[in-house]
């Protein structure tokens, strides 16, 4: 099966002399849009590494995130037709994840200094800070504990949903919890958010499967963003209200 398998070592000189070159070529592709280079440095050695490899087995930079088919019209080249048309544009960040917009990649390094201070509690997020972190559609559990502080401190404002039914609400939940929408009545309980659907909502369950199937339902009936605490009530490490 092995002898199957295309052998490129990256240690070799042929491979280091393409990598260069393969380097100036995603530098002028940067120039030639701006673009940018994504924030996180290793997808983009890694994509550096595709384009190069494919350069030296097929002949041309072809994406390294796609099968090499044969078939020009469904093979992509870098930068690729859907990237520079539709991808970039739309998401911000081509399929591959090397290039992306000034902008997607200002509000990743945003991202990551909103982690860091939320993980580590340097200090306490600003409001900036917070509206940015109330966009994610997943939460941890020191995620939610920060917005709902700022809440408190009358920064951002948001509901906070509890969809698991009334016996494990009663035993224990979120303090802050706004709204309890059970999944057993789900349509019925939540009626009292219908007037709401322009407020942010992050819902919660036990483990987190209960609320991310709730999620996509409310995304359906068209609540403008809906958050999801990701692990559930058991990776919260924040204040637990019980009775």
């Amino acid at each position: 099966m092995e002898d199957n398998i295309k052998k490129i070592d990256p240690e070799s000189k042929e491979f280091q002399e393409e990598l260069k070159k393969t380097i100036k070529f995603t530098d002028k592709v940067i120039k030639q849009f701006g673009w940018e280079y994504n924030p996180d440095p290793e997808i983009n050695q890694s994509i550096q590494f595709g384009l190069t490899r494919n350069k030296l087995i097929y002949g041309k930079r072809y994406c390294p995130c796609f099968f090499v088919t044969g078939n020009k019209e469904e093979d992509r080249i870098c930068p690729c037709k859907p990237a520079i048309e539709k991808e970039i544009p739309q998401d911000g960040l081509c399929h591959c994840g090397i290039f992306c917009t000034p902008e997607y990649a200002q509000k990743h390094k945003k991202e990551e200094i909103i982690e860091e201070i939320v993980h580590t509690h340097s200090r306490g997020l600003n409001k900036e800070e917070c509206e940015l972190l109330l966009q994610k559609e997943q939460l941890d559990g020191d995620e939610l504990e920060a917005l709902i502080e700022a809440r408190e401190l009358g920064m951002i404002d948001f509901n906070l949903v509890d969809v698991r039914e009334w016996m494990e609400y009663r035993a224990a939940r979120i303090k802050g919890t706004d709204y309890l929408v059970p999944t057993t009545s789900f349509y019925q309980s939540l009626e009292q958010l219908n007037d709401q659907k322009d407020k942010p909502i992050i819902l919660y369950c036990h483990v987190g499967s209960r609320s991310a199937y709730c999620q996509r339902v409310l995304k359906d009936l068209g609540f403008k963003h809906v958050g999801n605490l990701t692990y559930g009530i058991v990776s919260y490490p924040g204040e637990i209200e019980r009775g």
